[in-house]
């Protein structure tokens, strides 16, 4: 999918919502809602920490960028159909530190021992635009690793489900069987909470009901 306009001679839709990421799992959790948006633009922004920079105001900053980058890029075209723009960003840490998203083995393996047999803490900003304004969210999530083993710790490092995620690791999958609690929203440490994503798209009158009964 792509962010053009409708082609000429298209009918005109009466909405669009954009999902500004190219994160599968979040255009998994959307689908899960019943919501299929209309384009994905993924945005490309550093995601560098500012010095002192806490978890949440992190999670919040990379999210607005993610919106705005976004915006950016829809500004000029010429389609007048009403849009919601949504962006999203996960922040893990211990206390004020902020694990990486992992791309080497070794900042994987960092990551899960730090968090092997501890609490840590999940962040996730959503940030909405739409005709009536801008609205956003961030989700605090609490979660509480058993204590991993050297083989624990390996064998998801052979699974290479940690690459490209928050913490160096992917709760929806494998990892999912580290979590001892979890006390808040699970579907926001997989990348989108569901209760508030739906909330603010509906307060925001987007229409997120209208293709519940072809799903049925």
């Amino acid at each position: 999918m792509d962010a053009s306009p409708d082609t000429a001679g298209a009918p005109a839709r009466a909405t669009r919502l954009v999902l500004a990421s190219a994160s599968p799992r979040r255009l998994a959790l959307l689908q899960q809602m019943g919501i299929e948006p209309d384009a994905l633009l993924p945005a490309d922004i550093d995601e560098t920490p500012r010095k002192s920079e806490p978890p949440r105001d992190l999670a919040r900053r990379l999210a607005r960028s993610k919106l705005a980058a976004a915006e950016a890029a829809l500004h000029g075209a010429q389609d007048a159909t009403p849009t919601w723009l949504l962006a999203a960003d996960t922040v893990v840490a211990v206390g004020r530190r902020v694990l990486p998203k992992a791309e080497l083995p070794d900042e994987a393996a960092d990551c899960l021992r730090l968090l092997s047999g501890r609490q840590h803490r999940v962040y996730t900003a959503v940030c909405l635009l739409s005709p009536k304004g801008r609205r956003e969210r961030v989700i605090e999530t609490r979660v509480r690793f058993k204590r991993l083993s050297g083989r624990d710790i390996q064998g998801y490092l052979d699974s290479g489900e940690w690459r490209g995620k928050a913490g160096g690791y992917a709760i929806q999958g494998i990892a999912g069987a580290f979590v001892v609690k979890l006390v808040g929203s699970y579907s926001a440490v997989v990348g989108l909470p569901l209760y508030e994503t739906l909330s603010l798209l509906d307060g925001e009158g987007y229409p997120v009901r209208a293709a519940w009964g072809a799903a049925a």
